[in-house]
């Protein structure tokens, strides 16, 4: 008897200004590498593809634009994501502004999906040391708890909690079985922070054994 191979996959979206760090997140959990430079992203779609011995599955990265000058190509972006990682930097505070906007943009592009996962992520937190307080607090409580969803504090630069969020947008969405059963099994199904390994092609696997 043939072993039906079950195919599954989910999308995680990032989102958020330009300049916030959205790709710098990406390339740590994908390489643990980190460049300084901000240089523009147009959209790069990343595909971790993940197997058993009777099944396979795909994990979808949308590292987006942060300034999308079609308001359909974002909808688009939107209505095939999974979870989505609403990512302004603790810099500058003001940034909030826009995860507001893309939340209500998500929630309308969503609204037959009215418990969409999402995950606000305070970036670049190792710049902003002096800021972090009150403020910060205060961003925390409303997103916690007027809109049940989850914040984290990352920095990209440092390696704080990049592995933390990825682990927390798997969590967040209803994974399909297998990946939810590799996810527990193996930590290192994606790449350690203590373990870096070089960007290569933006199809990356990882055999389940």
């Amino acid at each position: 008897m043939s072993m039906v191979v079950e195919k599954q996959r989910v999308r995680l979206v990032f989102l958020g200004s330009a300049g916030v760090g959205k790709t710098a997140l990406v390339q740590r959990f994908l390489g643990n590498t980190f460049d300084p430079r901000h240089r523009r992203t147009v959209e790069e779609l990343h595909c971790l593809q993940c197997q058993t011995d009777s099944s396979q599955g795909w994990v979808e990265i949308m590292d987006t634009s942060g300034s999308y000058s079609f308001p359909a190509m974002r909808q688009l972006c939107i209505r095939h994501g999974d979870v989505f990682a609403l990512v302004y930097s603790a810099e500058e505070p003001e940034s909030f502004e826009e995860i507001k906007r893309l939340r209500e943009q998500i929630l309308a592009v969503k609204q037959d999906q009215p418990s969409t996962p999402m995950v606000v992520v305070a970036n670049k937190a190792d710049l902003a040391q002096d800021r972090l307080g009150s403020a910060q607090d205060m961003i925390a409580a409303m997103v916690q708890l007027d809109w049940g969803c989850s914040f984290l504090e990352t920095s990209a630069k440092h390696n704080h909690n990049v592995l933390t969020l990825f682990k927390e947008l798997l969590l967040q969405v209803q994974l399909p079985s297998m990946l939810r059963s590799t996810l527990d099994r193996r930590r290192d199904t994606f790449p350690r922070e203590s373990q870096p390994r070089p960007i290569g092609s933006k199809s990356h696997s990882c055999a389940i054994s």
